[in-house]
């Protein structure tokens, strides 16, 4: 389980190329649970953008779309799965208070 706001990832990305050919943006694709946001120099975070449940779902699977900013540009797609860890947040219950044998 994971908090609204929680990192998850860090993320980098780098082109060798100058000028408007080696500048980068990023998306990220898959669910709107989890989101991209800037971290400093070419590196971005994953991280919750609600909070995640493992009973609700247990894995997401993200596409992270890398692209130059050059006149003919350049991308790299990349496939992402990030498995929720369970966190014992549910209370035992039972139907009856009393059971005989």
């Amino acid at each position: 389980a994971a908090a609204k706001g929680r990192f998850v990832a860090l993320v980098s990305t780098s082109d060798r190329d100058s000028g408007r050919n080696g500048r980068v943006s990023c998306t990220l694709y898959g669910h709107q649970d989890l989101e991209l946001r800037p971290a400093y120099g070419n590196c971005h975070m994953i991280v919750t953008a609600a909070a995640l449940d493992r009973e609700r779902e247990a894995e997401y699977n993200l596409t992270l779309v890398a692209e130059d900013q050059g006149p003919n540009p350049h991308k790299t797609i990349r496939p992402y799965t990030i498995r929720v860890g369970d966190e014992n947040d549910n209370t035992p219950s039972s139907s009856r208070s009393v059971y005989r044998v």
